[in-house]
């Protein structure tokens, strides 16, 4: 099969990653920087870049990666408690591991130019779940030709179904290779363990449709997303959720639209590795994903989708209902 290789790589990684991620979850102690942006960042984004970043680097040497993090922040002495932490978590993985050792690793993943093969990684996506123990997730792609060809998306908080109740088998990870379609792993499983095959629902009509958005309404506008809804008839309460969980869920069929929007009076720009990996999850369970004027994502601008306005992922049947409503709604 066609990236089989780099399908059971990525998975590999982001499942060491999740191992870490949880374990510092289950130690919190509110080791939290802020960036610039005033976005937070933990021990938990710096361990998951260095532990996937080492598995990249070592499985695919000439793979450049694009990834949400470096190293910087960790080497100022106000950040020792930080950074003894994090060598302390990834020494779980790799005993003989030090301080300069994991910032090589952890920096790997800084490239900032496109390539015509290249990964992109968001160690933690939605930090702030993480922060607050509800969903994050890890989101690793491969990009080749500027075509989102592998992804894997690890959800350690998410069931293996909504409706469950009690919730089963918390911690997913969504697999997917373009052409080769898109499956569903717990992540307590070998690598080679037999995954359950996903798709996109078939509803079709857009009013019995559901939609997923941003937990907070400052990643994105949940007002136009409500007037979207309103021209398309839906009454369903929408379901949010950090993170690109929100891809995953569409991508397996509990919900049919996710609508990442632009509020007003900002010049946001998307990053990559806030959707490759959801994206193409999404895409290759069957559904369609464009930006808000459903023009294609366009991967060939280094870490940024300066092409694109907004992000829209739907099951595939009214995408085009959906850009309509969107277009006279905005």
């Amino acid at each position: 099969m066609p990236y089989d290789r780099e399908r059971t790589v990525a998975f590999r990684a982001v499942q060491a990653a999740a191992e870490l991620c949880q374990s510092v979850r289950s130690n919190f102690d509110d080791n939290v920087l802020e960036k610039e942006d005033r976005t937070p960042v933990t021990v938990a984004d710096f361990g998951s870049q260095a532990l996937i970043c080492r598995a990249l680097r070592d499985a695919f040497p000439d793979d450049p990666v694009i990834g949400e993090e470096d190293s910087s922040a960790l080497r100022t002495g106000e950040n020792a408690g930080v950074r003894d932490q994090l060598l302390a978590e990834v020494r779980a993985h790799h005993p003989s591991a030090d301080a300069e050792t994991v910032f090589d690793w952890i920096d790997h993943g800084t490239a900032q130019s496109y390539s015509d093969r290249f990964w992109t990684l968001d160690p933690i996506d939605g930090t702030k779940g993480f922060v607050r123990g509800d969903q994050y997730a890890i989101a690793l792609a491969l990009l080749v030709g500027g075509k989102m060809q592998v992804a894997a998306l690890c959800c350690p908080h998410l069931p293996n179904s909504l409706d469950a109740d009690p919730p089963e088998a918390r911690g997913q990870a969504f697999l997917a290779v373009r052409g080769d379609g898109a499956v569903q792993k717990p992540l307590d499983t070998d690598a080679d363990a037999a995954p359950t095959p996903i798709h996109t629902s078939n509803t079709t009509d857009p009013s019995q449709s559901r939609f997923t958005e941003s937990f907070v309404s400052s990643h994105s506008s949940h007002d136009l997303a409500v007037a979207v809804g309103n021209r398309l008839g839906i009454s369903a309460d929408p379901i949010r959720i950090d993170s690109q969980a929100k891809y995953a869920i569409v991508a397996r069929g509990e919900a049919e639209i996710y609508l990442r929007l632009p509020r007003p009076g900002t010049d946001y720009t998307e990053r990559i590795w806030d959707h490759a990996a959801g994206a193409l999850a999404v895409e290759a369970a069957g559904g369609t994903v464009t930006d808000m004027h459903g023009a294609p994502l366009d991967f060939t601008h280094g870490p940024l989708l300066e092409a694109n306005t907004g992000v829209v992922a739907t099951n595939g049947p009214f995408h085009n209902e959906v850009i309509n409503a969107l277009a006279a709604a905005a």
